[in-house]
């Protein structure tokens, strides 16, 4: 993982802050490792009704903020979830049950995985942070639109950090989860993330060109295509750097992701492991190496 401060100073959970008119980020009390100041909810509209995006974890502490930066006289909507991770969509049951708003999304925990994902099932671990028993109450397909108080909302398939990761685009921002951040590049853990996947999901929102990233953890991004240009060439790098260590000979994942991966401290590597693990499992879909006696966390990787 390549991380970085933001250039705002770290802010205090249960914060409320206005980016701009007609949009709210609360941040729950969740910092860590994973989520850095904690996982960022928005509130969007100026009518009577407001849409949520991202609920965040199941804390009443949480949910009190939320309801508490509703303005008197106004209700939500919409619950919209950018992917099952529990620091995302574990508050959206409850909230959904106080407030009477419906939970939108993808699809649960496994919907949208590839079909090498998919087959590779256990196989290769993953599953952190997973929040198994998640179910919306309506599934949302690619380029769905939304019609809110707020404006229309546009959902975007995005898979990569996750099977069932949405961004959302509303007026010329979207709001872009866990695929791109600015304190942080995503961790990419199999069979729920997919390193091929998520090239191509960046590449739907470079294309798209919005003019402001809003992550689901972190300051919002103001130079979305450098941010996204630089996270590519960063997962470019490290394959490279991952077939430069396998022409020296087979290794296994531990000891490939420490050659790789210098420069982190020794408490980053089982996250790093992860991502490194999703570069080889794409690299084998493409015939670059080969896993022995068969892909798993175990094997021996080689250059093909």
């Amino acid at each position: 993982m390549q991380t970085r401060p933001d250039t705002v100073p770290p802010l205090a959970p249960g914060l409320i802050s206005d980016l701009i008119p007609g949009l709210i980020r609360i941040l729950a009390p969740n910092p860590s490792l994973m989520t850095y100041w904690g996982t960022n909810s928005y509130l969007l509209g100026d009518g009577q009704t407001r849409v949520l995006i991202d609920p965040g974890p199941d804390l009443a502490d949480h949910r009190a903020a939320i309801l508490d930066a509703l303005p008197p006289g106004t209700r939500l909507s919409h619950i919209l979830v950018t992917h099952a991770h529990r620091d995302h969509s574990e508050g959206a049951r409850a909230l959904s049950d106080a407030t009477g708003a419906p939970i939108y999304a993808f699809g649960d925990a496994l919907a949208g995985r590839s079909p090498v994902m998919a087959a590779i099932g256990d196989q290769v671990g993953g599953g952190e942070g997973v929040d198994e028993s998640f179910m919306p109450d309506v599934t949302l397909a690619h380029e769905a639109v939304i019609e809110t108080e707020a404006g229309p909302i546009t959902a975007l398939h995005t898979p990569g950090h996750m099977g069932n990761h949405l961004c959302f685009h509303w007026q010329d921002m979207v709001f872009s989860g866990d695929l791109v951040m600015g304190w942080s590049s995503s961790l990419i853990s199999p069979p729920d993330g997919d390193a091929a996947a998520f090239r191509d999901s960046c590449a739907l929102l470079h294309d798209l060109a919005p003019g402001r990233l809003l992550p689901g953890h972190g300051a919002p991004i103001e130079t979305p295509l450098e941010r996204i240009d630089f996270l590519l060439t960063h997962r470019a790098n490290r394959e490279a750097q991952i077939l430069e260590a396998l022409r020296q000979g087979p290794l296994q994942l531990l000891p490939l992701t420490q050659a790789v991966y210098t420069e982190l401290p020794t408490s980053h590597l089982p996250a790093a492991s992860r991502n490194t693990l999703a570069h080889l499992i794409d690299l084998i879909q493409r015939n670059r190496i080969r896993a022995t006696p068969e892909l798993s966390e175990n094997a021996f990787f080689s250059a093909a």
